[in-house]
């Protein structure tokens, strides 16, 4: 008889991929999901023989080794060994092939595996290596760390592949739409290049792989892969009103471009982000590797860097804004949650874990952040692993303003114990709407509970200090006295770049005597976690106030004025520090945001698979001047294959446009285009449109 060996193998390529929720990836290598079988087809050069025996083996890494169960070696069988690896004769077919079903267990490291077959009989043993397949996490498999039940917020948060994020500031908060697209070419690739290129992976590759069965840990490693700053992740941060060498970080119009801009730049970080691009870049390699996953706002967001959960602003006397200790509030901060089981805790803690890939703290030597539980979050237990003293901080710290004298001396003016940490919010699921979920992370403002949880984290993080922090006893700190006069800004009218910024100062007097007040009033643009970039300007004022009087100071800022000085963020900080004698100073403040121009996308026709559609934007210039250097980008995940960059001719002044781009839809369902315009005078205007594409 002649010697059995392998003539043909069968990946099934299609079959599996739809069984395993893969088939939209655009990869031409078998991807499957951990705890579930795939089938293979083999054919031989006739039946297999009794006493013929034949086993596989699955291996990812390098020095792979069943000690460490990055390799296995599976004998063919006829029944499954449940929760290890299996191999398990599906089906004699007449041909002579046969089928057979492959199983990981549910908690198999996640990778690139190679599988190879020996066949070994009395006459001895040949092996041949049959290929590599990808293996991913699986939230559809309940025995799986990742599982979530829920089958929309599945489809949300592990197969949307775009959505919005919201940006903004308290008072107006806006969205940007953003691609994922965690299916397109070689992204699955390449979030699987970002784990071998982790500082673990390069001190020690075996162990690093045989980790990354837990999502605690591969989601660790990728909070701090996205972020350059160690070990020449994928972006570089930049906050500094200044782009030059890089891109514009409002540019972007989501993940795939970057993740394949680092990979052809040979691995060297992709300038410039900043936080919803970490966010943005983080939540697609999670879905990608099948780790359910959303974007988070926090607006007022605290970067507290001292664990006193406060936050110190300072202010000189003449109204200026001060770059003084390292404690800053941004207008908005994002970050993700990740969807997990946390074995290493208590179970009360599974479910929605904070990752964050900003890089703002070293975490055990390394800018990483989380995962930090959101119900661990809500209850003040910031002794839990990890960095949950600074995700604490971020949405619950305490704001101090001190004044900063011309002596240097300081003194307080305010605390406010609610102002950081509003309106957290992410996309709801099926729709653009928003759903806050500030509720998740603290009780009520104002409660009782959410006090109590605040002094519980400061006992835990000091236990010296009673439960006071830096509101200790101490001449700075001296109870501030009630002031005797209120203010605050209006804005009056809308708020335009290219328009007069019109605002009011109201000032009232909160007592029963007559007061002089003297006001210092300064505006700066500023990039929207609150770098000062340019004073803008300045004026100051002296006011007598009857008492209970009310008064408004109308305030103007022209075009002229910040034109040259605005950043991408279109922020403008407008503040106010108010001294009546012998008083503490009231600090008035207020962040403005201008609207760009509005540009719209129309859809010419209806949009088919594989048929060319054309879309039409409208803009018109709205200055007095011409805008030049004008570009669009546009992208958008099964609509068109990369993205398009068309140069557009410059516009006159007030002059209306319009112009016509084609684009040839790749798949069916509702997809998501999204085109970002940048010209001399507008660095980023960002539209987007949802598409339905038809068969």
């Amino acid at each position: 008889m002649a010697a059995l060996q392998l003539s043909g193998f069968d990946w099934q390529m299609q079959a599996n991929k739809y069984a395993h929720h893969t088939d939209k990836y655009y990869i031409n290598e078998l991807t499957t999901r951990r705890g579930q079988p795939f089938y293979l087809k083999l054919s031989f050069n006739r039946p297999i023989a009794s006493g013929e025996r034949l086993t596989f083996t699955a291996s990812t890494g390098p020095n792979p080794s069943e000690s460490a169960r990055t390799k296995a070696v599976i004998p063919l069988s006829t029944g499954s060994s449940g929760g290890s690896w299996s191999a398990v004769l599906s089906s004699n077919n007449s041909d002579g092939s046969v089928t057979v079903a492959i199983s990981s267990p549910a908690n198999a490291p996640i990778g690139r595996y190679t599988l190879s077959i020996q066949i070994a009989s009395e006459g001895g043993s040949t092996s041949t290596t049959l290929g590599t397949w990808v293996l991913l996490f699986n939230p559809w498999l309940q025995a799986d760390g990742v599982f979530m039940m829920n089958n929309a917020e599945r489809e949300e948060y592990v197969e949307e592949d775009a959505g919005v994020i919201f940006v903004g500031s308290a008072n107006r908060i806006s969205m940007v739409g953003w691609n994922y697209g965690q299916y397109e070419e070689d992204i699955l690739n390449i979030s699987l290049i970002i784990l071998d290129r982790s500082l673990n992976f390069r001190r020690d590759p075996v162990t690093d792989v045989a980790r990354r069965n837990d999502p605690k840990y591969v989601g660790r490693v990728l909070s701090g892969m996205i972020n350059g700053n160690d070990d020449n992740g994928v972006l570089s941060g930049n906050w500094s009103g200044d782009y030059t060498g890089g891109k514009d970080p409002r540019n972007w119009n989501g993940s795939v471009e970057i993740l394949k801009e680092w990979k052809k730049n040979r691995f060297q970080p992709v300038r410039f982000g900043q936080c919803w691009v970490f966010a943005g870049t983080l939540n697609t390699v999670l879905r990608c590797l099948g780790i359910p996953s959303r974007v988070i706002t926090n607006f007022n967001s605290a970067h507290d860097t001292d664990r006193n959960l406060t936050i110190d602003v300072y202010y000189d006397a003449l109204g200026n804004p001060l770059d003084r200790g390292s404690d800053s509030i941004w207008n908005f901060h994002v970050w993700n949650e990740a969807w997990f089981v946390r074995i290493d805790l208590d179970s009360q803690y599974n479910g929605w874990q904070v990752l964050d890939a900003t890089p703002q703290e070293r975490s055990q030597g390394v800018f990483q952040c989380g995962p930090a539980s959101v119900i661990a979050v809500r209850q003040g237990d910031v002794n839990l692993d990890f960095d949950m003293p600074f995700v604490f901080s971020e949405v619950n710290a305490d704001q101090i303003t001190w004044i900063i004298n011309s002596d240097n001396s300081k003194k307080q003016t305010s605390s406010k114990t609610s102002s950081v940490g509003r309106f957290i919010s992410t996309k709801a699921v099926g729709s653009n709407s928003r759903m806050d979920v500030t509720d998740k992370y603290k009780y009520a403002e104002g409660s009782k509970e959410e006090r109590e949880v605040f002094k519980k984290a400061l006992q835990k993080l000091k236990p010296s200090s009673g439960a006071f922090g830096s509101t200790a006893a101490g001449p700075e700190n001296a109870e501030v006295k009630p002031p005797s006069i209120s203010g605050k800004f209006k804005v009056n009218g809308t708020l335009e770049v290219g328009k007069e910024v019109n605002v009011s100062l109201q000032l009232k007097n909160l007592s029963d005597d007559w007061k002089t007040v003297s006001v210092n009033m300064t505006a700066w643009t500023i990039v929207y976690n609150g770098t000062l970039v340019h004073e803008v300007w300045k004026d100051s004022i002296t006011a007598s106030l009857d008492p209970q009087e009310e008064m408004e100071y109308p305030l103007k800022l022209t075009y002229a004025q910040y034109e040259n000085f605005l950043t991408a963020d279109n922020m403008i900080r407008i503040t106010a520090v108010c001294q009546v004698t012998d008083e503490a100073e009231v600090v008035v403040e207020r962040d403005v945001i201008l609207d760009n121009p509005a540009i719209t996308l129309e859809l010419l026709d209806q949009a088919r698979v594989k048929t060319p559609v054309n879309v039409q934007v409208l803009f018109a210039n709205p200055l007095d001047e011409p805008v030049n250097n004008c570009v669009l980008t546009v992208e958008g995940s099964g609509l068109m294959r990369g993205n398009l960059k068309i140069k557009v001719p410059s516009l006159r002044p007030k002059e209306r446009s319009n112009f016509k781009f084609e684009i040839t839809p790749l798949r069916s369902g509702t997809k998501q285009l999204l085109i970002d315009f940048s010209c001399s005078k507008f660095p980023a205007i960002k539209a987007f449109l949802s598409v339905d594409v038809t068969e």
